[in-house]
């Protein structure tokens, strides 16, 4: 019997998921596209296996110039966010050193539910991980800066549940959020460029983490205190406050609104909005 249906009940199991593409794969030869391929595969199997996830012990589907994988439940999520990640990283830099036409590679992270049946993987947790990938920013980011050879793009859920929260090789200042509206999805993603201080998202595409919580329906309840915005018609909004600013767009204030003094600035009047 499938993850698709448990005692006899339609459904799917929480899993952490990997949506991977290879930048630029349609300007390449036969012979480059296999070596490409070959060395994509080389680097995830690396990455996997540094954080203890042994071949045939998870899903992985070939996706021509990408792959999709779902994990076992109880694969730890700060682990593929953190050493995965950092592991990748470094498999593509070796393999990349003195190459003309390097490697590069784009990757959805999500965790939802996901049901899987003989022909593979299905869930909306799926479809995000993909349209992560896939999504403008994304594409934007890999073509105006061919000095990056890896973009990591997460969720809003994975990153407020699991990035943010820290750990071994994990970067949680040195992600960026950007709206990403593709077919039904709009919302807030993440994103990173490993060893890298900030990715280079246009202006237009960075702000305030506006969210509607986790894919769709598709993860983990939202955790206390996120609650629905006023005079937003439902849905969770949480606003980061980034040093002296606090960033908010596309709202609606009710009230009063008073600013916030913040140290010395309190004494010369700097740093105060009403």
């Amino acid at each position: 019997m499938s993850s698709a249906e448990v005692n006899g009940v339609a459904g799917g199991i929480h899993r952490f998921v990997v949506f991977g593409d290879i930048v630029g794969s349609g300007t390449l030869g036969m012979a480059e596209k296999e070596l490409h391929r070959a060395a994509m595969y080389a680097a995830f199997d690396e990455a996997y296996g540094s954080v203890g996830v042994e071949p045939g012990t998870f899903h992985q589907e070939d996706r021509g110039d990408g792959i999709l994988a779902a994990l076992r439940p109880d694969v730890p999520p700060t682990l593929m966010v953190g050493r995965w990640i950092d592991t990748l990283y470094e498999s593509l830099r070796t393999h990349n050193t003195g190459r003309d036409r390097r490697l590069r590679l784009r990757i959805g992270m999500n965790a939802g539910l996901v049901a899987q049946d003989a022909h593979g993987l299905v869930g909306r947790a799926v479809d995000l991980a993909a349209r992560l990938c896939d999504s403008a920013p994304a594409k934007r980011i890999m073509t105006g800066s061919p000095e990056v050879d890896l973009l990591v793009v997460v969720s809003d859920w994975l990153y407020g549940n699991v990035v943010a929260e820290g750990g071994r090789y994990v970067e949680p200042t040195h992600y960026r959020p950007a709206r990403v509206r593709s077919k039904e999805t709009d919302e807030t993603a993440w994103f990173h460029v490993p060893r890298s201080t900030a990715p280079p998202l246009n202006a237009s595409e960075g702000g305030a983490r506006t969210g509607v919580g986790p894919s769709r329906g598709d993860g983990p309840t939202p955790r206390t205190g996120e609650g629905p915005t006023p005079g937003t018609g439902g849905g969770h909004r949480t606003y980061h406050v980034g040093g002296d600013l606090l960033d908010v767009h596309g709202n609606t204030i009710h009230g009063d609104f008073t600013g916030i003094r913040k140290g010395p600035a309190a004494d010369t009047g700097a740093g105060e909005q009403r």
